[in-house]
C-alpha cells in the first residue's frame, strides 16, 4: 500500500531514496575509477612483488591434471561466469516489473536488492584490487541494477513496513556505510586490503545468495514459495556453478570458489522449496514467480 507523500519521512521518501542513491552512486563511480588508476599504477611500478604473489596464492590449491573435456569445460565456464554473473543482476527484473504493475510488494523482503547493491560493490573493489576485470565489471552493472530494484521496491513497500527484515531506512545507512567503508579501506593502503575486502566479499555472497531463504517461515506457514523469486534463484544456479568451477581451476582463489559453493547449495535449495511449495496464493495475489 503507498501510504500519502505528507506521512513519509525524507529517508524513507520514493523520490529521496533514488536521488541519494543516483548522487551516491555517481560519487562513488568517480572515486572508484580515481582507485583503480592509483591501482594501475602502483602495478606498474611492482611487477615483480605481483608475479611473486600470485605464484604463492596459485601454491594453495595443488595443480590438477585435467583431461581435454575437463580443460574445455573450465575454460567455458570462464567465458560464461561474466555473463552469467550479469544475467543474475538481471534475474530479478520480472519481478520488480510485476511490482510495479500491481502496485505491491506482497511478502517479498527488500534484502536481496540493497544485499546486491553492497556484494557489487565489494566485488568492484576486490576486482580493481586484483585486476581482474572480469570481476569487477559485471558486478559494475550490478551495483547499478541494485540501486535500481532497490528504489522500485522502496516506492510500493510503504515508508513503515518493517518485515524487509527491518526498515527502510535501516538498508540505506546499512548499504552505505559498505560503501563508503570499502572505499575508504581501499584507498588506505594497507596491504591486505584486497584480501579483507574479499573476504567481506564472501559474507556478502552468502547474504545475496541465500536472502531469498529470508521468507522460509512464510514459505512454510503459506505453504506457497511465491515468495521466492524463481528467475533469480535459476539465475544464481548457473551463475554460482560457473563462478565455482573457474574460482576453483583457473583462479585458484579461495575468495571466488567458496561462495559460490555455498551460492549453488542456496540455489538448489530454494529450487528444492519452489518445486514443493508452488505458487500458491492465501489472501491474496500471486506474487513474482
Amino acid at each position: 500500500m503507498r501510504s500519502p507523500p505528507a506521512t513519509i519521512s525524507p529517508i524513507t521518501s520514493p523520490h529521496a531514496s533514488i536521488q541519494t542513491l543516483v548522487v551516491t552512486l555517481l560519487l562513488l563511480g568517480s572515486l572508484v575509477s580515481i582507485i583503480s588508476a592509483q591501482r594501475e599504477d602502483v602495478e606498474d611500478n611492482s611487477t615483480t612483488s605481483i608475479l611473486l604473489s600470485d605464484k604463492t596464492t596459485t601454491t594453495t590449491i595443488p595443480q590438477q591434471s585435467l583431461s581435454l573435456w575437463q580443460s574445455a569445460f573450465v575454460d567455458l565456464c570462464a567465458t560464461i561466469a561474466p555473463y552469467g554473473a550479469i544475467l543474475c543482476f538481471l534475474a530479478p527484473y520480472p519481478t520488480i516489473t510485476q511490482i510495479s504493475r500491481d502496485k505491491t510488494v506482497g511478502n517479498l523482503p527488500l534484502l536481496p536488492y540493497s544485499s546486491m547493491v553492497a556484494n557489487g560493490f565489494v566485488w568492484v573493489m576486490y576486482g580493481i584490487m586484483k585486476n581482474e576485470r572480469s570481476v569487477w565489471i559485471p558486478n559494475t552493472v550490478g551495483v547499478f541494477l541494485g540501486a535500481y530494484y532497490f528504489a522500485t521496491f522502496v516506492r510500493y513497500c510503504g515508508p513503515m513496513a518493517t518485515n524487509l527484515p527491518g526498515t527502510v531506512g535501516g538498508h540505506l545507512k546499512g548499504t552505505g556505510a559498505v560503501l563508503l567503508f570499502n572505499l575508504s579501506l581501499a584507498a588506505s593502503g594497507i596491504s591486505n586490503a584486497d584480501d579483507v575486502i574479499g573476504k567481506e566479499g564472501v559474507f556478502f555472497c552468502i547474504v545475496l545468495f541465500a536472502s531469498p531463504l529470508s521468507a522460509l517461515k512464510t514459505v512454510i506457514a503459506n505453504r506457497s514459495a511465491a515468495s521466492i523469486p524463481l528467475p533469480f534463484t535459476v539465475a544464481t544456479f548457473i551463475n554460482c556453478l560457473a563462478w565455482a568451477v573457474m574460482g576453483w581451476w583457473k583462479m585458484r582463489d579461495f575468495n571466488i570458489y567458496f561462495p559460490n559453493l555455498l551460492g549453488l547449495s542456496c540455489a538448489v535449495a530454494q529450487m528444492a522449496l519452489k518445486g514443493v511449495y508452488g505458487n500458491r496464493s492465501f489472501g491474496g495475489k500471486e506474487l513474482p514467480k
